[in-house]
């Protein structure tokens, strides 16, 4: 199986890049030439980690910054409400906008957990061994990062998402319309299912003829890790680590493959919006979704956070590795640089017959300018912000 190159997005889960050979030969292109939008890979085809760099465009971070505390304190110098007015009086209406809101946060009590497995369903994902990994206490955001959460950023901002600046996003075939696939001439014929789309972004999630209008409780996709980061600052808040992102998924559970514990429909019941039928031709829907869901939909976890699997791809802050030491660790936070940045939890496009990554150890990775119609986040703060109080 491959797929396309650097800021495109999994499988469903898996990371390809096709060789060049392959771009040639699906696209009619030599080697010089690029998907659009897409650069070429550094080297190899098929599955793994590894992609080439965006040059820097509106709405990234400085590329000059290669380790992700520096990325997030350059957005919060940028975003945070002290440098926007506006900023401050959009988010603290916390309490009197007419409208519900979900922003909120749970603490999450620090404690010992075993964090991987060593029973992976995907090894090749570095989901193991099983290690014993010590948290301190943090908040987490009870929702993934909704369409009117993100947008609230951007009448604030006016900040620019990478998906916007390059000028397209990867969206699934299957959520397209016929217009739309009728205008693309380029596609990846190892990876049919992920066609770049022109305009696709975090306000047209299937192009230029769809909008965000009844999705407002959805959460907010085609949303790079920079993108996120961005958000998070302004929001006073940061991204989770991988560990604390696994911890917070666990819910209290121990050795459990998802958030509520091992059967995958307890009750008869669904716990979260994945593919259901035979991929990629027919999503049944059993689920009551073959696209995102409401951010609010499905039973919450023991710590009381919604959609931790399934639904969409979560960013985490750390940079990807294989590599786990088998020692204790306290607050672990991953490499200190790399290429790749850590996504957690799965999406509406996985099934276990090719991507069974909807599980508290599973991972998988992207380039932090990747962008897909499957792609969001929720935020973590070591302390709750004030407007949340």
């Amino acid at each position: 199986m491959a797929a396309p190159t650097a800021r495109s997005p999994d499988a469903g889960g898996f990371i390809l890049y096709l060789c060049p050979a392959l771009i040639a030969l699906s696209l009619g292109l030599n080697h010089a030439q690029e998907i659009t939008g897409v650069p070429r890979p550094r080297s190899g085809c098929g599955c793994g980690s590894g992609s080439t760099s965006r040059p820097k465009a509106a709405g990234s971070l400085p590329e000059a910054a290669s380790d992700s505390i520096s990325l997030a304190k350059q957005a919060a110098v940028k975003y945070s409400r002290e440098a926007n007015v506006e900023a401050q009086k959009i988010a603290q209406d916390h309490r009197s906008h007419s409208k519900p809101r979900t922003n909120q946060m749970v603490l999450i009590p620090g404690g010992v957990f075993t964090m991987g497995t060593d029973d992976p369903g995907i090894p090749q994902d570095g989901e193991g061994p099983a290690r014993k990994a010590h948290i301190k206490q943090f908040y987490m955001d009870i929702y993934e990062v909704t369409n009117a959460e993100f947008e609230r950023f951007i009448k604030a901002t006016d900040y620019i998402t990478e998906a916007e600046t390059f000028g397209d996003s990867f969206v699934f075939e299957g959520l397209l319309s016929d217009k739309v696939k009728s205008s693309i001439s380029q596609a990846v014929a190892a990876a049919p299912w992920w066609l770049p789309v022109k305009e696709a972004s975090w306000k047209h999630p299937e192009g230029p003829d769809s909008n965000i209008t009844k999705r407002m409780d959805h959460p907010v996709v085609h949303i790079s890790w920079h993108n996120a980061v961005a958000y998070c600052a302004w929001a006073d808040k940061r991204l989770p680590t991988e560990t604390e992102w696994e911890y917070a998924c666990r819910g209290g559970l121990e050795n459990r493959l998802f958030p509520w514990g091992n059967k995958l429909h307890p009750k008869d019941q669904h716990h979260m919006n994945i593919w259901q039928g035979d991929f990629p031709h027919h999503n049944t829907a059993d689920d009551g979704y073959a696209n995102t869901a409401p951010v609010t939909s499905f039973p919450p976890n023991g710590y009381g956070l919604f959609n931790m699997a399934g639904n969409v791809w979560e960013w985490t802050l750390d940079w990807w590795t294989v590599h786990h030491t088998t020692d204790e660790v306290e607050n672990p936070t991953g490499p200190a640089s790399g290429k790749d940045k850590v996504k957690k939890g799965g999406s509406y496009m996985c099934h276990k017959s090719y991507c069974y990554r909807y599980r508290c150890a599973a991972r998988s990775q992207n380039t932090p300018d990747s962008s897909a119609s499957n792609l969001g986040f929720r935020c973590a703060a070591n302390h709750l912000p004030d407007y949340l109080k």
